[in-house]
């Protein structure tokens, strides 16, 4: 089996061969069908969604989850894999498929009734249906506690008013998991269909990041739905936060495939370009430039595998997410900078991904729990002492 480099601690021959199979069929659709139409999508500001059946054909949507809700039941492991190499194309990518399978599939799967379960995770399994996740509100991201979209009950139905902000995928949804408060202050999570009346959408314009991502704003004003639409198997912000928590996985694996994109862009145009009469790579300050950027790679390869087989396990707890996501971000940001800078000039271009990659992580950064967020998280867990209030 193809090695997918760079694989400095020979992390790979922890993997099985269904794993490593399931990365390099991710990293081949990447190269083939991806790749070729991410700049024209990244300066068009549009995502490519004739790719999405696709996804759904190849198992990348939920892939973790079981086969009988929609996924796979491929090892988390694998399902981080397929992240990796997503992202290895454009964090729109992985966004996409993160939103459907962790925020989407994952709630329905886990909270949702049977009859939620049958009629809605076979299609978006495989990429005939696209879901949204409503949690972020304009004055509410952090906090996400403190939101203001509320549900009242009436009768036997539920009505839904608020607006929910920076949401993936809103516009092409048809379906969204909107969380909202109920009259005792309750979060409970609810069911929209697309077209219900009084539920709109709005695409949000002028990203430099993110750019091949469809980012949205949602409305609902007297959005009447039945009981039957709402998740019955969880309220509170364990709801929400239990999505997170996976999605943050998710988005571990990514980030250390978007800094070996960069890395590689690097290190093999480096080996090319010529000053002084030699390559680039030749240069003392180059090569530091490049080891340094190796090691952090390598570090987080190390940290989402084990993370991974503890989520395999059971163990894995949403502190140690949150020193993934954290870590990694930040890993990712470092890398895709310093690549831009070995490039030069050429590097400010879309001939080359790391400054696509660059806009991408100012995104990925701050979303899901930002980078300090995620800081006081790791805070909390080690003291025990909260600084959130």
């Amino acid at each position: 089996m193809k090695n997918i480099g760079p694989d400095y601690y020979n992390i790979s021959d922890e993997l099985a061969e269904e794993e490593l199979l399931i990365q390099q069929t991710a990293n081949e659709f990447v190269q083939n069908e991806f790749l070729p139409i991410i700049n024209e999508h990244f300066e068009a500001g549009t995502f490519p969604r004739e790719l999405i059946p696709k996804l759904g054909d190849l198992g990348f949507l939920g892939s973790a989850l079981p086969i009988e809700s929609g996924g796979a039941g491929v090892s988390n492991v694998a399902y981080g894999l397929i992240l990796h190499e997503l992202e290895r194309g454009d964090s729109g990518l992985r966004s996409f498929a993160s939103v459907q399978g962790s925020l989407v599939m994952y709630p329905i799967h886990a909270y949702g009734s049977s009859e939620q379960k049958q009629k809605w995770l076979p299609g978006l399994g495989k990429g005939e249906l696209i879901g949204c996740f409503g949690l972020t509100e304009p004055n509410f991201g952090s906090n996400a506690g403190g939101m203001v979209t509320t549900a009242k009950k009436d009768g036997d139905d539920w009505i839904i008013n608020g607006s929910k902000m920076w949401i993936t995928n809103g516009s092409i949804a048809d379906i969204a998991i909107v969380w909202a408060k109920d009259e005792g202050g309750i979060v409970r999570g609810f069911l929209l269909e697309k077209g219900m009346d009084g539920f709109s959408s709005n695409d949000i314009h002028g990203k430099i990041s993110l750019r091949s991502s469809i980012t949205s704003e949602l409305s609902m004003v007297n959005v009447r739905v039945p009981d039957s639409s709402r998740l019955q198997g969880v309220e509170g912000m364990k709801g929400p936060l239990s999505c997170l928590t996976q999605a943050r996985y998710g988005i571990a694996w990514g980030m250390t495939g978007c800094a070996t994109d960069c890395y590689l862009s690097a290190l093999n145009y480096s080996k090319e370009r010529k000053q002084f009469s030699k390559p680039i790579a030749g240069f003392q300050l180059t090569q530091a430039k490049l080891a340094e950027m190796l090691t952090k790679i390598t570090n987080a390869q190390l940290m989402v595998m084990k993370l991974g087989r503890m989520k395999d396990a059971g163990t894995m707890t949403f502190h140690q997410v949150s020193m993934a996501k954290r870590n990694n971000c930040a890993m990712a940001r470092d890398v895709a900078r310093t690549s831009r800078e070995i490039l030069g000039a050429n590097g400010v271009t879309l001939d080359y991904s790391p400054i696509r990659h660059m806009a991408n992580i100012e995104s990925v950064f701050t979303y899901e729990g930002t980078h300090d967020m995620h800081t006081l998280i790791i805070g909390e867990d080690i003291t025990g002492i909260p600084a959130f209030d």
